[in-house]
């Protein structure tokens, strides 16, 4: 009984296909391809992102990071700082500004870092013709020198020496998970 009642209610109403008039197989519309599509052949023979590619990832994801790092750490001071005679009022207030302008300062910094990271980068893949550790480490260094460049020769130098060694370690840490770790 129940059946043939929804029988009689398919009957009263079609189905809406709003691309019945271009005779398109709507089934091939959600078959989607699993590598990437390129509008030009050139661009497929390319094996990295393009330096305008490199700059937005770099700047965006260290802002990024740098803005949610700086805001815990800012909110954790806050909540340190608030003292037994504050109001759940000022002390959210509190919590919210030193979170704020904590994050803001990180992600300011992070961001810079890396911008100077990319262009860097990118200008000694262009010159060198290649894309390997070497270009890595020097711009990491490039970046921690160029970053501390204001506090002088040897706050550059140090600085310089960290951005290499941590650019280097990052991009062997990157090359080890991807060879012993099977994704």
């Amino acid at each position: 009984m129940a059946h043939s009642a929804s029988n009689n209610e398919d009957q009263k109403y079609r189905q809406y296909h709003p691309y019945q008039q271009f005779d398109v197989p709507v089934q091939s519309l959600y078959n989607l391809p699993i590598s990437p599509e390129y509008l030009f052949h050139e661009e497929s023979l390319n094996s990295r992102r393009s330096w305008g590619e490199n700059l937005q990832y770099y700047t965006g994801t260290g802002y990024l990071s740098g803005a949610v790092l700086g805001a815990v750490r800012g909110s954790v001071q806050g909540l340190r700082q608030a003292e037994p005679s504050d109001t759940l009022k000022l002390r959210i207030n509190r919590v919210l500004n030193s979170g704020g302008q904590a994050g803001r300062r990180w992600g300011n910094s992070l961001g810079v870092l890396g911008l100077i990271f990319a262009g860097l980068e990118s200008g000694l893949v262009h010159l060198r013709d290649s894309d390997d550790l070497l270009n890595t480490a020097v711009a990491g260094l490039g970046t921690g020198a160029i970053y501390r460049a204001a506090g002088g020769l040897r706050s550059a130098a140090i600085a310089g020496a960290i951005g290499g060694v941590a650019a280097a370690a990052a991009v062997a840490g990157k090359q080890a998970v991807k060879r012993y770790v099977p994704i």
